[in-house]
C-alpha cells in the first residue's frame, strides 16, 4: 500500500558546536537578567510583589526564547560555521543582550503601569528603542537565512528547502518592517495615543505570519510524494 510522505527539512547540523554552546550561554544570561528578582523573597509582601511581576517575565521570556529557537533552527537546518555566520551570530547575541533591559522595562510598564515610571514625552523614545531592537533582531535573522540561501548549492538544498529558506527571509523582513513601522508611528502620533498606536502596530504581525503559513502549507501539499 502506498504511503504519503510530506516534505521535510533535512538537518545538516546535528552536533552542538562551540559557537552554539557560547550562544546558549549568552541566551541563558539574557534570561537571567529578565528574572523578576534574583533574591528569594523573605516576606509575604515581597512574594506578592514577585508574583505581580510574573506576567511581564513570561512575555519577555517567550520573546527571548523565540529568538533562541530561530537561531537553533538555523544551525540545525544548515550547520554553517563559517566566518560570516560567526559574525552575524555574534551581532545577534549583542542585540539580544543589549535590549534585555528595554524589553523588561517596556513590558513591566504594560503589566504594572506606574505614573512615575515614564513621562509622556519619553514614550516615543521608548518605542523607538524597542522598535529598532525588534527590527535589528529580525534583520540579523534574515541575513543568516540569506547567507544560507547563497550557499544552497553547497548545502545541496532541495527545492522544498530552498522555498522554506526564502519564506524565512520574507518572514524576518516583514517582522523588521513592523518594528520600524511601530517606531515611526511613535514619533508622529501625539500623546496620549502614542503608546496605543505604536503598540497595536505589532498586532499586524498576524498578517504576514498567516500569509507565509498559508503559502508554506500550499507548497507542502503540492510537493507531497507517494
Amino acid at each position: 500500500m502506498a504511503r504519503t510522505v510530506l516534505n521535510t527539512f533535512r538537518n545538516r547540523g546535528e552536533d552542538i558546536s562551540r559557537l552554539e554552546g557560547f550562544s546558549d550561554t549568552a541566551f541563558g544570561f539574557a534570561i537571567t537578567l529578565l528574572v523578576v528578582s534574583l533574591a528569594a523573597p523573605t516576606r509575604f509582601a515581597e512574594l506578592l510583589q514577585l508574583m505581580r511581576g510574573l506576567p511581564a517575565f513570561a512575555v519577555t521570556f517567550f520573546l527571548v526564547a523565540t529568538i533562541w529557537y530561530s537561531q537553533y533552527t538555523f544551525f540545525r537546518r544548515y550547520g554553517l560555521g563559517d566566518f560570516t555566520t560567526v559574525v552575524l551570530n555574534l551581532v545577534l547575541l549583542f542585540v539580544v543582550l543589549f535590549y534585555v533591559y528595554p524589553l523588561k522595562f517596556l513590558f513591566g510598564l504594560v503589566f504594572q503601569p506606574r505614573a512615575d515610571a515614564i513621562r509622556d514625552q519619553d514614550v516615543p523614545t521608548l518605542f523607538l528603542i524597542y522598535g529598532v531592537g525588534f527590527a535589528a533582531v529580525s534583520l540579523v535573522l534574515a541575513l543568516l537565512s540569506m547567507h544560507a540561501f547563497r550557499h544552497r548549492a553547497q548545502l545541496d538544498l532541495t527545492p522544498w528547502e530552498v522555498f522554506v529558506t526564502r519564506l524565512s527571509i520574507a518572514d524576518n523582513v516583514a517582522m523588521m518592517s513592523i518594528g520600524l513601522l511601530s517606531a515611526g508611528l511613535a514619533q508622529v502620533v501625539p500623546a496620549p495615543s502614542t503608546a496605543t498606536v505604536a503598540g497595536f502596530a505589532y498586532f499586524s504581525i498576524a498578517l504576514p505570519k498567516t500569509i507565509i503559513g498559508t503559502m508554506r502549507g500550499r507548497r507542502a501539499r503540492s510537493l507531497v510524494t507517494v
